[in-house]
């Protein structure tokens, strides 16, 4: 069959896979189009990015602008949540092109009756398309563009910018091309800015020795709400196995009044779908969910799939688990870790259907319940293909659900997780150390491809991992590395009250706390107050007021000479709120260097006056040189400047 179409569409953008998974965004973003856009010979083109709403039955349409070299771009902006699809639609401009023709034969000094008479059969295609004031122009123009008497009005008009934009918006689409269509997932504001906060309830009593409890778990939260964080994050809630349970520090026999791993989940007391007796009742749980609420903080839930030995699935689901020679089934493993206390699921069963709805039903269940939030363990030692079914099943009745991945696993790995539908991500920040890896890593997170669907989240600590750079470390490092993570990403989260305590006890050569509270509880003095705490606050309400650090992609790294220094830059997407961050990565001495501003970005020229306001201090500086000299001690080691330009 021949085609008639004249206009090829290449390299759209952004798309992933060639359009198998969806782009991400959430409600008020901007999607940024790109196309390759080129036909045969000289004509004029025109091209459009088309999009809609799936509740939304018309297309609205945005027109593409030439870049160059045949690269045209445009941008459409979300505004409800849910699927978007969009695609480019692109034809040879016809009538321009006529237009674009008389004007060079014109300056040409070429007579143009003939061509004249040409551009009355576009006028009147387009006629009846316009309002009523164009259609009486072009009525006239239609009149002397045939009439010898009037050549000189009607060569003016025929290359008059009236006409070049009644063409431009009535656009005649003859033989349009349109490329295949994508489709971009719009979540909640949540989705890209969130600050989280961790601990274990069982270690929320004040007093010692006493197993903490969900009424323990209110009494904290204005600590928490004043510290600025909007997620509490609790590890698994649900009863623990009592058989092959670990003893503290993970010993594989526990001794009597051990409470074993929040992670080995299920007993005699229930699994999955049920809560601890030791933290109270459903119901308490459910005020502890409202009661945050209302200090503007959502509970996240721990969704960890798999089953201690003594889990109701372990009789009740013998097909759910898989069974060795010797009737036992192997525990779970990721060398050198053992979980003596945990069976792993067997995900190639043949009563899978019915494994995958329970474990969709226990979503449900605690949604049902209020939590919109989850956190789930180890998300890549499940079938890919099973994430994409259950978060797609979730979100179609629960758009406002978000799903973190912890997954400390390979590249390509928590990538492919994020394409599957995860909303968030962790990531290698935590291990992330010097300028060089910083900025490396950052460039590859919101430079590339995975920018457009995997949102980061940064954690300087977790349960799991206490990294080598903070065993031991004083306050200046731990205001380092959470100025960082709450700068460079607009998501966060810190396992606490360890890290603001700056309790980092660690095992003799691993990044593993010393008497870590995955193995027992502990008590803590939750009154205590000190310097990091003041700044951790501070920051997250800093990021709370300034919408450029409520995005992740928005940065540019700027250039001091100095290596124990970072620079970099940040906005907004309308650019109303511009920052600098300036932070020290050595957290014994005072360092100093000279700041190169970005001045394109800034859109401001060399020698131009711009007051630079410190954001933790309230001082202002005023700054009319592109360098610009800083000096960082260890007691505050970053500046977060506010940029005003004058």
């Amino acid at each position: 069959m021949q085609n008639q179409k004249r206009v090829l569409i290449d390299y759209v953008s952004p798309q992933i896979n060639n359009g198998e998974f969806y782009i991400k965004r959430v409600v008020n973003e901007i999607v940024h189009v790109g196309a390759h856009i080129l036909a045969d010979g000289h004509d004029v083109l025109g091209a459009s990015v088309l999009y809609k709403h799936k509740n939304e039955k018309k297309w609205q349409e945005v027109r593409m602008n030439l870049v160059v070299n045949n690269e045209w771009e445009s941008a459409f902006t979300v505004e409800k949540q849910g699927f978007y699809t969009y695609k480019i639609e692109a034809w040879v401009d016809y009538p321009l092109n006529w237009q674009h023709g008389i004007e060079r034969k014109i300056d040409d000094n070429q007579h143009v009756k003939s061509e004249l008479l040409e551009g009355v059969d576009f006028l009147k295609a387009i006629k009846d398309k316009t309002n009523q004031n164009d259609s009486f122009y072009l009525d006239h123009l239609i009149n002397i563009f045939g009439n010898e008497d009037h050549y000189e009005e009607a060569i003016t008009e025929a290359r008059s910018e009236r006409l070049h934009h009644i063409f431009t918006n009535h656009p005649e689409k003859l033989f349009a091309n349109t490329s295949k269509t994508y489709q971009v997932y719009v979540d909640r504001k949540k989705a890209r800015f969130s600050t989280w906060y961790e601990f274990f309830p069982r270690s929320a009593s004040e007093h010692k020795g006493v197993h903490g409890t969900f009424k323990d778990c209110e009494r904290l939260l204005p600590r928490i709400s004043k510290m600025g964080f909007d997620t509490l994050y609790l590890p698994p809630v649900h009863p623990i196995g009592e058989v092959n349970r670990k003893g503290k520090n993970n010993t594989t026999e526990a001794k009597d009044g051990d409470v074993g791993s929040t992670w080995g989940i299920g007993s005699q007391y229930g699994g999955h779908k049920d809560i601890h007796p030791d933290l109270g009742t459903l119901a308490d749980f459910k005020v502890l969910i409202q009661k945050a609420k209302e200090q503007n903080i959502e509970i996240a839930m721990d969704y960890a799939l798999q089953a201690a030995p003594d889990h109701p699935w372990v009789k009740e689901h013998p097909l759910w688990f898989k069974w060795r020679p010797d009737g036992t089934v192997q525990y779970a493993e990721n060398p050198p870790k053992k979980y003596q206390d945990i069976l792993p699921i067997y995900w190639e069963s043949k009563d899978y259907k019915a494994l995958w709805n329970e474990c969709l039903d226990i979503l449900l269940y605690w949604i049902d319940c209020g939590i919109n939030v989850f956190r789930v363990d180890n998300p890549h030692t499940k079938p890919f293909y099973f994430w994409n079914w259950i978060i797609a099943n979730v979100k179609a009745k629960h758009p406002d659900v978000i799903f973190l991945a912890e997954a400390f696993t390979a590249p390509k790995v928590m990538q492919q997780l994020a394409k599957q539908g995860y909303t968030q991500s962790y990531t290698y920040f935590t291990w992330r150390n010097t300028k060089h890896e910083l900025t490396e890593y950052v460039e590859e997170l919101t430079k590339g491809e995975s920018r457009e669907y995997m949102q980061p989240n940064f954690w300087p600590n977790t349960p799991d991992i206490n990294p080598f750079h903070l065993q031991g470390a004083n306050e200046s490092k731990h205001i380092q590395r959470y100025v960082l993570a709450a700068t460079l990403s607009s998501s966060i989260g810190l396992y606490g009250p360890v890290y603001e305590y700056m309790l980092s006890d660690a095992l003799l050569g691993k990044e593993e706390y010393l008497n870590s509270e995955k193995f027992q509880c502990t008590h803590y003095d939750w009154t205590i107050e000190n310097k990091l705490i003041s700044v951790i606050s501070k920051i997250n309400h800093i990021r709370h007021q300034n919408e450029a650090l409520q995005q992740t992609n928005n940065i540019k790294f700027c250039y001091v000479e100095n290596d124990n220094l970072m620079v970099f830059y940040k906005w907004n997407d309308s650019k109303t709120n511009e920052l600098l961050i300036i932070i020290s990565l050595d957290a014994f001495n005072v360092q100093q260097g000279t700041v190169q501003l970005p001045l394109q970005d800034l859109n401001i020229s060399a020698g131009q006056n711009i007051e630079v306001k410190d954001l933790i201090t309230n001082n202002s500086y005023n700054w009319a040189s592109e360098w610009n000299f800083v000096e960082l001690h260890p007691t505050l080691p970053f500046h977060i400047f506010k940029i005003n330009k004058n």
